[in-house]
């Protein structure tokens, strides 16, 4: 697999396991206001954004794999230029939001314990 994208979590704002539980998980770059870093994973990228990823690809979070479903059309905009986008663990074809990555359905009990200070995030190519 070809990495597109690497980053390293920093700081779970208070709320990120609220929002985990109902299959979300927000990524905001370090530094964000802290009005939105309560709700988010905050990370330090290492390295810039490659290609835009495709469904199939996969997004690996402290080495567990998720396949990608959807891909919103501003969301890898996002993540190249701020370091932000929302997860969104329902497993749809076509996400409910321009700045979202749809990944397969998962329980939020299931990405929670994935989410500490020092986990990689990656979002892999599959070719």
């Amino acid at each position: 697999m070809t990495q597109l994208y690497r980053t390293v979590i920093t700081t779970i704002g208070p709320d990120v396991a609220d929002l985990a539980e109902g299959g979300v998980v927000i990524l905001f770059a370090e530094g964000a206001p802290p009005e939105l870093a309560e709700v988010a994973v905050l990370h330090r990228a290492e390295g810039e954004a490659g290609a835009a990823p495709a469904p199939g690809d996969v997004l690996r979070i402290g080495g567990r794999d998720f396949a990608i479903t959807a891909i919103g059309e501003t969301a890898w905009r996002k993540v190249a230029d701020m370091g932000h986008v929302v997860f969104n663990f329902s497993g749809v074809a076509s996400p409910d939001r321009p700045g979202e990555i749809c990944l397969e359905e998962t329980k939020g009990a299931a990405v929670l314990p994935l989410l500490v200070p020092g986990a990689a995030i990656e979002i892999l190519a599959r070719t």
